[in-house]
This record gives structure tokens, sequence and C-alpha cells, in this order.
């Protein structure tokens, strides 16, 4: 039971219809020569981990090809007889080739619209698939502080997110910010959004003849409070005036 110390087994990746025809294999003089330098294995095979990273994705690099691990003698690096090839789990990459081979294009989250003078974030995000290398971000169209994260997000996809925030002022109304990812390879995608400036001034305009209806209402409701008092002293002061005149 447990996993199974690395040194034990081995990993080979092959042609699914040539066994002998290896994409990947340990020994790299035995890896087929337009496989050569572009293959390495990430997964921790004692977790029963796989992975397997292809640099420089070619044409012609559509599969099938499969995985086959090998318990081997630590003493001569020879394969024993416990050996298995998981040919029915074979991966082809013929749909996913013009994805392989186009960039992915970021996704940007921001508010719709700034408020001058007030700190502001946008997020830049994509999701890839090689965490030996991950996507560069960087910005154009404004400076400020940025945060980089990079998260497993499970299924052998992982996260890169580049956080901006700045505080904006006036002269940034309609002015365009870009998110760009650089990829391995030096491939690259983009993309622009325009940020949109609420100016202080315009909040005062809506805020001050708020305050000045309030303070309205207050006084009103204090005349109105305390006018009935007023009459009252008045209604008294008149009783008694009367009553001294007439001898009440």
């Amino acid at each position: 039971g447990g996993n199974l110390p690395s040194s034990s087994v081995r990993g080979i990746w092959h042609r699914r219809d040539k066994r002998d025809e290896y994409i990947y294999h340990n020994n790299h003089t035995r890896v087929l020569d337009n496989f050569k330098g572009r293959t390495q294995m990430l997964g921790h095979l004692g977790q029963d981990n796989c992975t397997l990273e292809i640099v420089d994705i070619r044409d012609h690099d559509n599969g099938p090809f499969c995985f086959r691990i090998e318990r081997i003698r630590t003493e001569d690096n020879k394969p024993t007889k416990d050996k298995f090839s998981f040919v029915e789990e074979c991966l082809y990459f013929n749909n996913m080739m013009p994805q392989m081979t186009r960039p992915v294009t970021p996704t940007l989250n921001h508010p719709p619209t700034a408020i001058e003078g007030q700190p502001y974030t946008v997020t830049c995000s994509i999701i890839h698939t090689c965490p030996s290398h991950w996507p560069e971000l960087s910005w154009t169209g404004r400076i400020g502080e940025i945060r980089e994260d990079h998260k497993d997000i499970r299924s052998g996809n992982w996260e890169t997110q580049s956080i901006l925030t700045f505080v904006p002022e006036e002269k940034d109304d309609h002015s365009e910010i870009t998110c760009t990812a650089e990829f391995f390879g030096r491939k690259t995608s983009s993309k622009t959004f325009q940020l949109y400036i609420k100016r202080t001034e315009n909040y005062n305009h809506i805020i001050i003849p708020t305050v000045v209806a309030i303070g309205t209402a207050v006084i009103v409701g204090l005349l109105c409070i305390f006018m009935p008092t007023k009459n009252t002293n008045w209604f008294r002061e008149s009783r008694g005036r009367r009553r001294l005149k007439q001898g009440w």
C-alpha cells in the first residue's frame, strides 16, 4: 500500500501504434529526434501524477500518445515484468491544435466606472496548463501598484492574475488600459478597455442639495414643533391680560 518511490518506477510516453517510438523517456537518447529537448515529465510518479510538458507545439504533435509505467530494478535501471500501458486513454491533439497554437486572451475584471481621487482596481487573469512556464502579464496605459497571484484551479489548469490598483485623475477619462499576456515562445495576446471617470465635483453637486434639503426639513420640523408652544404662550398671555381688564 501507499505511494511508490519514484526511483522504483519509470514513466514513458509513446505513440499508440508504435510503442517503441518514445516522445518522452528518461533516457533522452531513446526519444524521437523531433521530440528531443521538447518534452519533460512534470508529475511525480510516486504520487500517481504523469503530467507531461511539450513545448514548441508543432503541427505533427497530434498524437495519439499513450503513457506507460514500468517498475525498474534500482541496481541497473532495467525494467521488470511489471509494466502497463494506458492504451485506452491515449491523448489526441487534432481538435485541440488550433487552440494550443493560438494564445488565450486574458480576461479583465473591473468596476464600470472609476471615481476621481479614489483607488480603482483592475484584475487581469488567464487560464493555462503549464505551471513550469507562467504567462507574464504586463500593463500599458496606466501605472500603479501591481500584485501577482498564481493558483492551481485543478484538473490540470492554473490561473495567473495581475492586479493593478491606482488612483485615477480627471485626465484619465476615456483613456485605454491594456493587459498583455506573453507566453513561452514569445507568443502574446492582449485585452483593452476604456476607462470612464466620474469627477468629484459631480458628486458634490449631487450631495449638497441633499444636505440642504435635509437641513431645511429639520428646520421646518423644529419650527413646526415649537410654533404651537409660542401660540400657547401667546394665548395664555392674552387671556391673562383680558382677565385683568375684566377683573377676573
